[in-house]
């Protein structure tokens, strides 16, 4: 027999699990939801309670489940509940038989979980709070409207959600600011991850940034850490409980998809080759900005820049501007008798997009000021997760700036992002972009959570009259140029080259 302990995230407790917990008893498993200091009831909501005294909660519920019966005994940490869970399975690495992620981030020894908080907003809030030096201080819980903040609700019936706000509690801060301390026991525990596809992440985002050389990822390759997908959002003890605990009983049993190590003898899809032929231009390399000028060019040309998507580990090497998928656009824009231009910016978290936007708009100058390079006619062609680098130039396009274009762009954060600033919102700026016209080459088979910000944008872009052309690829995939080598994949290609050189041609 199995003993699911559950642990809960934040300003949460037991009451979450209630749903799941009755379909595991009814399969056959033992149950345990913990009750957390400060979390569990309203009467200890403002004690002084940090991290070590969840762990110590989740460790005196592992003892009393061995006490009890023999059972295996599984840790299932949603959320900030995962700290606590790893904590204790650290210390009690004999008695714990696996340990399940439910949708949350990976705990690093000497780190507190705050850091693993993707909005920096939130966690600039919990500093502020902190900063009073109040003993004993707390976190407000999230009005109703707010939750979204903490990962996405999608699913939750509304009923759920009232009964949600109305039993949150204060979150210790002390929860939050103390690093977690780890001996590295708990690495020899099997491990699996159930990923809520609804709040942005699935096993095929996660393979890619393994790809990518993510070092904080690259452990879960040698540990054979299995993974699920729920599809629903970052709440599925509520939207989907009986399916939560069937997929807890498969990853109780090990089953799942395993991460593949990037493998130099078959390299992964986005280093492979280009889907089209093009000429062999010589790139010309000047700090992070390469250069493809077309041979015996005769007078100011216009260029194109190609601002690669992420984000991208700032480990990962090769680096974008050698990925063949960006040198062979750069090349096919030259062969057309374009300055192709590739950079590589520092999009390396969501927290970054000031960032990458500041190397942007200092590459694009370096790229004008070059004299073979026609200073008038120059177009922005984003990939992916630069989608929301698109705003800047959207709301207030300069006159040099002959067209804009996005392949598989995301256009807006995605749940498990938070907020990613004002700033970066195409779908609002497309209302500034007058005549200019855009160019987005949308795929069919894209990841649900991002097709939705395509949407959002094409929406808006037609609500307001943008000069948008839709280049559709209806059985591509995210990154198809990169990935799906079919005939559409070429001549959707072929077509956006043709399409963003003629707006600088014409």
């Amino acid at each position: 027999m199995t003993t699911f302990i559950l642990v809960s995230g934040m300003f949460t407790g037991p009451h979450v699990w209630e749903s799941t917990a009755a379909r595991l008893e009814e399969e056959g498993s033992r149950v345990h939801a913990v009750a957390l200091r400060g979390l569990g009831d309203a009467g200890t909501s403002g004690a002084r309670v940090d991290l070590e005294a969840h762990v110590a909660d989740v460790v005196a519920a592992i003892d009393g489940a061995v006490r009890v019966a023999s059972d295996e005994i599984v840790l299932v940490g949603h959320d900030y509940g995962i700290h606590p869970v790893v904590g204790a399975a650290d210390r009690r690495a004999d008695s714990v038989n696996r340990i399940v992620y439910l949708d949350s981030g990976l705990p690093r020894g000497g780190a507190p979980a705050l850091a693993a908080v993707a909005d920096h907003g939130l966690r600039e809030e919990v500093l502020r709070v902190a900063g009073g030096g109040v003993p004993g201080a707390v976190l407000p819980p999230p009005a109703r409207e707010e939750w979204r903040h903490w990962g996405s609700t999608a699913g939750v019936p509304d009923t759920e959600l009232d009964r949600l706000t109305a039993l949150a509690r204060p979150q210790p801060l002390g929860t939050l600011l103390q690093p977690l301390s780890l001996t590295g026991a708990a690495a020899a525990v099997p491990m699996s991850g159930v990923l809520c596809t609804g709040n942005g992440a699935s096993i095929a985002l996660v393979q890619a940034r393994v790809n990518l050389g993510e070092p904080t990822l690259l452990p879960l390759v040698d540990a054979g850490m299995s993974f699920l997908e729920l599809p629903t959002g970052h709440w599925p003890m509520l939207s989907t409980p009986a399916e939560l605990a069937d997929t807890l009983l498969r990853a109780a049993a090990g089953r799942g998809s395993r991460l593949t190590a990037p493998d130099a003898a078959s390299p992964p899809a986005h280093l492979g080759p280009f889907l089209l032929d093009v000429p062999e231009v010589p790139r010309e390399r000047t700090g992070n900005l390469d250069l493809y000028v077309p041979p015996a060019a005769r007078g100011p040309l216009p260029a194109v820049v190609l601002v690669h998507g992420g984000p991208v580990p700032a480990e990962a090497r090769p680096t974008p501007r050698d990925w063949p998928v960006l040198q062979g656009y750069a090349r096919g824009v030259a062969g057309r008798g374009v300055v192709g231009a590739v950079l590589d910016h520092g999009l390396h978290s969501v927290n970054d997009y000031e960032r990458a936007a500041a190397d942007l708009a200092d590459a694009v100058e370096r790229v004008r000021a070059d004299p073979r390079v026609d200073a008038d006619r120059v177009a922005l062609w984003f990939f992916s997760g630069s989608g929301p680098l698109t705003a800047d130039w959207l709301g207030k396009p300069p006159a040099w700036l002959r067209c804009i274009a996005a392949n598989y762009p995301i256009m807006a954060a995605l749940p498990n992002w938070g907020r990613i600033g004002v700033r970066f919102r195409p779908s609002e700026a497309v209302a500034h972009a007058g005549s200019l016209p855009l160019v987005l080459v949308r795929v069919g088979l894209e990841n649900t959570e991002i097709a939705a910000t395509v949407e959002e944008f094409v929406h808006a872009a037609l609500a307001c009259g943008a000069a948008l052309d839709v280049i559709d690829v209806p059985n591509g995939h995210h990154t198809f140029d990169a990935i799906d080598r079919t005939d559409e994949s070429r001549e959707a290609v072929r077509r956006a080259l043709r399409t963003v050189v003629g707006h600088l041609t014409a």
